[in-house]
């Protein structure tokens, strides 16, 4: 930390407005830094004079990852900021001002547009004479910014209550707090019911905005991806050709311009993989500025609870639809009875960035790209119906902890930005790294055969999923990288002469049958490698006996009704 700064630590509950906060004092992305073991759940903002810690929400009633990290950021300092909203100030305070007793600090009143009040600015002033430390009101949201030169941003906006200087200054001015407050405003603003809050169309709804991002990307493989790729491909042609030219050793060589080449696998890493996570990323993003995340977390809970996940669990796996890296890494603000629980559904059913375009890649190539729906509704059920079986039972009692239903706003650009971000840079920092190191690692086994031997001798087995012998390379693949499985497609002949339940069974077995080395990796650091071994032998026997369910399924279909 800088000498001339100093470190201030922003807590609060979820979705009070810290990051909103923290974004509109400093006018500035969160700087890359180690705060408490981690640069994921707490981040750091810096302007002139403060370095503002922004932790995650601390949930009370839940034992998460992420509130034991608030807690000990809070134990590690005596300067705080509290963050409470104006839509449960009385609640918030009451509980955690005992957190904070003894500690130096003021208290932002976040929402403050949502308060209709004849005389909040005479409440407001009530109860900073009864903490003894400032207390001031914004809307975080709108926050208007510092310039540079100490002064207020052009971009200011008068209407959004106080600005971000009169916020900087109550913090210069700290005082002690108390451990609780005899002063109360009486505020409870709930927001209006909507049809996500409905005891039965809720869930429903509710669903299908999480089912949004999987039918835009769909769109963008079927409108856009598969248009953009022949021409990326043929962009990299002289390289390629500049490659075989030059007098480089073979096994370099292949490192490039083979199957499994970087040269090879650029078209869909920046044609299928990269827009599907910034789609997914880009929709969580909205989803989470907008307060729809924990509207839909809080209408899904009750059904999910029966399968031993919660609302906020099922939202994780989705993520992971965008990439597994940021959605393993958001289970940290899971219930400890349910995280372990969660990152084997994301493992199992998330169709990350490379699978999710390379099984539509493969479903377009056969002409078959109606296969998608079946091929949704199939890793839906046996992914709900794995974790039913794995799941603890205490997992099926786990509570919520949401303990009040969000307001829902138009999501501004910025906002969206700032939360995708995060999944953006675990995609480029984690996941595509980590790629082109396997990419560069199959290329070497390819080169000396191991692959195909490896696949040779797995071929017999798969004529009990009803595949051919070919089919054995992309599973085996699809094992290490998920876009393996677009090598269905190497054999256009052979494909071609798949009926629709093998293809639907050879892309499912090779995306569900292990996860990528990617996400076993990320999983690893999360909890333990014994963690990950036992994930893997399980997750195995489930895919395993689902595809054989599957195959034989299709086998009776074929016989009786055709």
């Amino acid at each position: 930390m800088s000498a001339d700064r100093e470190r201030l630590v922003l807590i609060g509950k979820e979705s009070v407005g810290k990051s909103a906060l923290a974004a509109g004092l400093t006018g500035s992305q969160p700087v890359d830094e180690n705060v408490g073991g981690s640069t994921v759940s707490s981040e750091v903002y810096r302007t002139d004079g403060f370095e503002l810690v922004d932790t995650p929400g601390i949930t009370l009633e839940a034992d998460t990852e992420t509130t034991r990290e608030a807690l000990a950021e809070l134990e590690a300092t005596d300067r705080v900021v509290l963050v409470v909203p104006a839509t449960d100030l009385d609640r918030d305070l009451d509980a955690l001002l005992p957190l904070v007793r003894g500690r130096t600090g003021s208290v932002i009143v976040t929402h403050w547009d949502k308060v209709d009040d004849d005389a909040p600015e005479e409440t407001i002033a009530e109860l900073e004479s009864d903490l003894g430390v400032p207390v001031v009101p914004v809307d975080a949201r709108r926050l208007t910014r510092v310039a540079a030169d100490g002064g207020v941003a052009p971009d200011a906006d008068p209407a959004a209550g106080a600005d971000a200087g009169s916020v900087l200054e109550a913090l210069r001015y700290a005082g002690s707090f108390p451990g609780e407050t005899t002063a109360h405003t009486g505020w409870e603003i709930e927001p209006s019911e909507t049809i996500l809050d409905r005891p039965y169309l809720g869930p429903v709804a509710s669903a299908l905005v999480l089912l949004l991002p999987a039918v835009v990307a769909v769109w963008f493989a079927n409108t856009v991806a598969g248009e953009l790729d022949p021409v990326v491909g043929a962009a990299l042609e002289p390289a390629v050709a500049w490659v075989e030219a030059a007098p480089l050793p073979e096994p370099v060589a292949a490192v490039f311009v083979s199957d499994y080449g970087l040269l090879a696998m650029g078209p869909f890493l920046f044609v299928w993989a990269l827009p599907t996570m910034l789609i997914f990323a880009l929709f969580m993003g909205a989803y989470k500025a907008s307060g729809l995340v924990t509207r839909v977390t809080t209408a899904l809970h009750p059904v999910m609870r029966r399968v031993g996940l919660t609302g906020r669990d099922l939202v994780r796996v989705v993520m992971g639809f965008g990439c597994n890296v940021p959605a393993v890494t958001s289970t940290r603000s899971c219930s400890d009875c349910t995280r372990c629980t969660t990152i084997s559904a994301i493992s199992f059913g998330a169709a990350c960035s490379y699978q999710f375009p390379a099984t539509l890649a493969v479903f377009a190539a056969v002409g078959m790209s109606w296969l998608v729906v079946p091929y949704l509704v199939v890793l839906v059920a046996t992914t709900l119906l794995y974790v039913r079986l794995i799941a603890p039972p205490e997992a099926r009692t786990a509570s919520l902890a949401v303990d009040r239903r969000t307001f829902l706003e138009w999501p501004r650009p910025r906002a969206i930005w700032r939360e995708a971000r995060s999944s953006l840079a675990s995609f480029l920092t984690t996941a595509l790294p980590v790629f082109v190191g396997i990419c560069a690692v199959a290329a070497l086994l390819e080169y000396v055969g191991a692959l195909e031997r490896l696949g040779g001798a797995l071929a017999p087995t798969m004529g009990a999923f009803g595949l051919p012998a070919e089919a054995a390379l992309p599973i085996v693949l699809a094992s290490i990288r998920k876009d393996g499985i677009a090598l269905l497609t190497a054999d256009a002949s052979g494909i071609a002469a798949l009926s629709p339940i093998q293809v639907l069974v050879g892309v499912y077995l090779a995306g569900v049958l292990l996860p990528c080395l990617v996400t076993a990796i990320t999983v690893a650091r999360e909890v333990s490698a014994r963690f990950v071994a036992r994930m893997l032998a399980r997750q195995a026997a489930a895919a395993i006996g689902f595809a054989l369910v599957l195959a034989w399924i299709g086998r009776l279909a074929t016989t009786y009704l055709l």
